[in-house]
Order: C-alpha cells, then structure tokens, then sequence
C-alpha cells in the first residue's frame, strides 16, 4: 500500500513537472528563463516545481485578475479624474515624451512643481510637514518601515492625523516589513488609521508567489501633493546605522496635477490589499502656470509590458549628449547593457554610479562579470565614497530626468511594483545634474585593469553569482 501510494507521488509530481514546464514555455519573459525551467522542471522536478511557483512565475497573475474585475468601477473613476485633468494635458509633441506616456498609461501633464529633496533629513523634514498639513486623507506606502526612532516618529503623526479626524491608509510590503511587530500595526489601528500589507500571496490559488514585492514609496496628501523616491522609513535612512554609515539618497516633492498620477497608483494597488475602492479627491491643483511638466509612470509584474525595463532602455536611447544613470543596485539584462554599450560608442557620455560598499552581496558581486565589456565599449563607472549610494535617478541630456524607485536590475524590472517620476523639463534637469555633479566629485572611477586583474577565483565567484540574477 505505501509503495503504491510513493508511486502515485511520484507520478503527481512529474505530472506537475510536465504542467509547469508548460506554463514557463508559453509564459516566461525570456527564451533563456524558458529554457532553464524546462530542463529544470523535466529533470529534477523535486526540486524545480516548489522552486518554479516561488521564483518562475513571470507575472502576478492576482492582480492582473482583480484589476479585470475592477475595471467598470475604476474606468468611471478614472474618466472623471481625466476629465478633470484635461486643461492640464501638455500633449506631448516629441515622440520620446510620447512614448513614456503610452508606457505609463498616464498623461503627461503641465501646472506640476518637482522639489528635490537630498538626503534623509531634508526628505523626512518634508515628508511629515505634509502629514502635518494634511485636511482631508493621507495615503502613504513604503516597502520597509521600522520599528526604531523613525519608524515611531512616523507612527505617532499617523495617529494623531486620524484623531484629529483624517482619513490615513497605510499600506506596507509584507515582505519587505516581515520585522514590523504587530504592535505597531495595532497601535495605529487602534488610533483609527487603515492598515493594510499587500499581500503578493494573498488568496490560495497565488499562495506561493512569495517572489513578487511592492516596491513603490508614496505619501500623498489631499491629492494636492505626493512624495515619491529611494526613501524607506528607518534610520539607517538618516546615516544613522554603524553598518551603512552615511547615507547617500534623493527624494522628490510633487504639488499639481501630477500628484494624482501618484494616487492612482496608490488607489489600484489599496484595492488589491483591500477590495475597497476609497473615495478620494480628483480634482487637481495648480499653484503655478509655467511650471514643469511630468509624467508619472507605474511599473510592475501586472504590466502587460516590462514597463521599467522598456522606461530605461528608451531613456539611453533618447540620450544625444550625456546619460548618467545611478542605482544602488546594478544587474542590467542583456538589452540594457547593449543599449548602454551602444550608446557610449556613438558618442554619449555614459556614466554609471554605483555604491562601494555592497548591500547585497549577491548583488555586488553579479557585477563585476559583465562590468570589463562595459568599460570596453566607452561607459565609464563610478563606485561613490561617502557611504551608501541608494538612489535611483537618471539625467537625460540637459532636457530630463527621473526620479523613483526603480533600480537597474531583474526585480525591479520584473518582479517588483514600482514608480517613477519623468520631468521632460530642462530646468528640473539643470538641478538633477548639478546634484549629480556633487555625487560624482565623492566617487572614485572604476578602471578596466581593477576588474579584469582580479584573482580567477573572484571571477568565477561573480559569474555564479550573475546566474542568479534573475531572482535577486
């Protein structure tokens, strides 16, 4: 009877094998992924089914469900906030702003004012003010929040803002704040503010899609203003942990029609955590007329395209003059390294800023095996001194620039819910690169002889260590 019952086993999980070699090969993003899974899933299927509906699956398939079945609602929502926002259109006329926009799904709107905000204090100073200033409802969402001075800072304004009598959500990454104790969460349920984890497993059909996260960070105030940047609520944050030491961030404050851009975001994805569809203000604000124009642009494993990696690869093709990109975490895919390759040899200037002390070793490490063909073809890499380099902004030429959550890698490409902000305007990217500017004097520039006179050991270390790039 039991071997009988082993054998039945065993055959279920070939079978199982067999279903999900099928599903990768009509489902995975990359005909390199597919084929790894096949072999994978037909050979050892013990171990590659567990691993393939962790790790394989390309799309979250959850949500792409709920969103279909929101749709009636959402649309007339949606067609009276544009409604609203249409004396706001830019219409964009150049087809690289017109391409951002049909990758957002979003309009690209003029009446927008973009404040930079470097470093924790300068970010966090402006991020409670707005709480402060809050009338109506606080919509606020981070992958990471602590438990530390910061973590409760942020508590104790979000409590006394909902017994003042405001509506305040609070969303989280269930991952990403695995170490919030529920204490803190009761707290501020207790004190009137909604409290939500987005659950990338929620429900039994999606339990295993442990790989997916929600990675943006928002904080919109009254639908008149929204933050949006590298910033988690820690701190560490602040230069405030022994480990990371200083560190090395940007943020940006946005008032006008473009917040609302921000609390879409925000709307879709409480929907999914929730099942509610909050009732919000639409109508957008100017506070200036000639201010610049921005396009706010969501990403994630929904998409029904690979949203970052397209935003990315259409920014270095956009590039004439100069590209300078930086991300704390920098694993391209393979089109993004051609695409940063080609346009070095045609003549851009095209630099990379990356950390010097690693983060994530894996990551850090993944590196160093595509970095020498880089540096061949032109583009020239700066690891940053000072501390910790976290933030994720790209400089287009001198006409735009933009500032989000989106790092240089798999996960944020695909497996990660993110945003990011486009600013087409020459003035915000006067200030992006003279920020920049002071960033690169603090970096000290990578050498091709430093990579390729590395030990054989190394080398090989880093090229397992690309292999897992895909999940990292």
């Amino acid at each position: 009877m039991a071997s009988w019952l082993f054998g039945v086993l065993i055959l279920l999980i070939h079978v199982l094998g067999v279903l999900s070699a099928v599903q990768a090969l009509m489902s995975s993003r990359t005909s390199q992924g597919a084929i790894a899974w096949i072999i994978s899933l037909l050979t050892i299927p013990y171990l590659a089914v567990p691993a393939y509906w962790v790790f394989g699956r390309p799309r979250f398939y959850g949500y792409v469900s709920a969103r279909g079945e929101r749709d009636t609602v959402l649309r007339r929502v949606l067609a009276r906030y544009r409604e609203r926002v249409s004396p706001y259109l830019a219409g964009a006329r150049e087809a690289d702003v017109l391409a951002v926009e049909k990758l957002a799904m979003m309009p690209l709107t003029s009446g927008n004012r973009g404040e930079l905000l470097v470093d924790g204090e300068a970010t966090f100073d402006s991020l409670f003010a707005g709480i402060e200033a809050a009338r109506d409802y606080i919509l606020i969402q981070f992958f990471i929040v602590r438990d530390d001075a910061l973590g409760l800072e942020l508590k104790h304004r979000l409590q006394r803002a909902a017994e003042k009598g405001l509506r305040v959500c609070f969303l989280f990454d269930e991952i990403g704040c695995h170490k919030l104790p529920e204490r803190y969460l009761r707290d501020l349920r207790e004190a009137g503010v909604e409290v939500s984890a987005f659950h990338s497993s929620r429900g039994l059909r999606h339990r295993f899609q442990l790989n997916f996260r929600n990675h943006r960070k928002i904080l919109v105030v009254d639908g008149r203003q929204g933050w949006v940047g590298g910033f988690n609520v820690g701190v560490e944050y602040l230069g405030q942990d022994a480990r990371h030491g200083y560190w090395r961030d940007t943020h940006l404050k946005l008032t006008g029609p473009s917040v609302l851009g921000l609390q879409e975001a925000f709307w879709e994805d409480w929907h999914w955590a929730t099942g509610e569809v909050i009732r919000l203000n639409w109508t957008p604000e100017v506070t200036c007329e000639e201010c610049q124009k921005v396009v706010i642009v969501p990403s994630g494993p929904a998409d029904p395209l690979e949203t970052a990696s397209l935003l990315v690869q259409h920014a270095i093709h956009s590039a004439r003059e100069r590209l300078w990109v930086t991300s704390p975490y920098f694993v391209p895919d393979r089109s993004v390294q051609d695409a940063l390759r080609l346009a070095a040899m045609r003549g851009v200037d095209v630099r990379i800023m990356m950390p010097e002390r690693p983060d994530h070793l894996l990551v850090f490490l993944s590196a160093f095996s595509f970095l020498p063909d880089m540096l061949r073809a032109g583009v020239k890499v700066y690891r940053y001194q000072p501390g910790f380099l976290h933030q994720k902004v790209i400089l287009i030429d001198d006409d735009a620039a933009s500032v989000g959550t989106v790092n240089l890698d798999n996960r944020s490409f695909r497996l990660n819910f993110e945003i990011t902000a486009f600013l087409p305007d020459r003035c915000f990217a006067a200030q992006v690169a003279a920020m920049l500017e002071r960033d690169f004097a603090d970096c000290r520039r990578v050498s091709l002889e430093e990579i390729t006179s590395r030990p054989l050991w190394r080398k090989l270390v880093s090229r397992a260590a690309y292999l897992f790039a895909p999940v990292q």
